[in-house]
């Protein structure tokens, strides 16, 4: 049999993280936060948030680094995990919507950083859907190019950066990295994928000055269009119904049955929103999991953030059908079905 005869299928080998070691509690937050707006009621606000989201603390990068500092780290432990290489790495594709610059690509500066001189590389900007969105490009390239062996993918977040002092929704934004290395394998480990959008919600919250809907001006910075900015809610239903939404379409056409589903894990940003959409699914909490609470939200990084430590603290084990969904700004929303090898 020759080598196009072979059926080539992708799945994980390895996954990694980074957690960045500047600890920033909610009492600090709002002790930083009634410093630049006194007499705003700090304590209450950031009491309120908590409640609503679980989320207790975050983690910031040193303030010199960029988004591929965080991502390089992550990548080596993904790297390390799968016995890789990163002379070995084919392809390298990043997600992130805080990028370290407009262009070039983040990935190309990871490839640089990371030693993967052979390694071809681009980015993927759909916010925190990203990575789901990865992972499927990433084992459609390994399924149709037969001289790929391994794709490096990487979730990489620094928010925290591009978010004014006086934001409170900087409450949320938690820098870190996840990553996993994907590779050919003769049986499935990749199955399908699913993906929602609306971009009516466009205009709810993100960096709207520096791209050519306004080139970044003296006024726009001082303005604070330069930064990150939430200008309206996203409805609840967004996540609610557009998570088992994604959830349903990949048991529907990944051929299998929503409580055959050992691990799923969502975009990391709400607790509340993750118990009601297990409920709507029909399965326990115990086939979940979540870093939110002592990691903030880590945005484009937290789905591979939280995979690798379902994996890490043996909550995922060899042959788990594992659904990973992601939402994002936008809005975009994409998840995909593996099974683990």
């Amino acid at each position: 049999m020759g080598e196009c005869d072979v059926e080539r299928y992708a799945t994980i080998v390895g996954t990694g993280m980074y957690l960045p070691e500047i600890e920033v509690s909610n009492a600090s937050l709002a002790e930083h936060l009634e410093r630049v707006m006194p007499g705003a009621g700090m304590d209450a606000v950031i009491g309120k948030f908590e409640a609503a989201t679980g989320i207790r603390r975050r983690w910031y990068a040193p303030r010199d680094w960029a988004t591929s500092d965080l991502a390089v780290r992550a990548g080596r432990q993904a790297l390390d995990a799968a016995g890789v290489d990163p002379r070995d790495i084919d392809l390298i594709i990043l997600g992130t919507d805080s990028p370290d610059y407009i262009t070039p690509a983040t990935s190309v500066v990871v490839q640089h950083k990371l030693g993967a001189y052979d390694a071809g590389t681009y980015d993927v900007g759909c916010a925190c859907a990203s990575f789901p969105t990865a992972i499927a490009a990433a084992a459609g390239q390994l399924v149709t190019n037969t001289w790929m062996k391994y794709v490096l993918v990487i979730g990489a977040y620094m928010m925290s950066k591009l978010a004014a002092d006086d934001d409170v929704t900087r409450f949320y934004y938690g820098d870190g990295a996840g990553a996993a290395v994907m590779a050919v394998d003769t049986k499935p480990g990749f199955l399908t994928a699913s993906y929602n959008a609306d971009g009516s919600y466009h205009r709810n919250w993100g960096i709207y000055s520096g791209g050519t809907f306004e080139p970044a001006t003296c006024e726009s910075v001082q303005a604070g269009r330069a930064q990150v900015r939430f200008v309206d809610k996203y409805p609840p239903e967004v996540n609610h119904e557009g998570w088992p939404k994604v959830v349903r379409h990949l048991a529907e056409r990944g051929g299998f049955q929503l409580d055959g589903i050992d691990m799923a894990i969502f975009t990391q940003v709400r607790l509340a929103s993750i118990k009601v959409v297990m409920e709507d699914l029909g399965l326990p909490l115990e086939k979940t999991h979540w870093v939110m609470e002592d990691w903030g939200y880590t945005g484009s990084a937290c789905v591979p953030m939280a995979l690798d430590d379902a994996v890490r603290k043996g909550r995922i084990h060899s042959g788990d059908l594992v659904v990973l969904v992601g939402s994002g700004v936008g809005y975009n929303q994409a998840g995909v079905a593996l099974r683990m090898p």
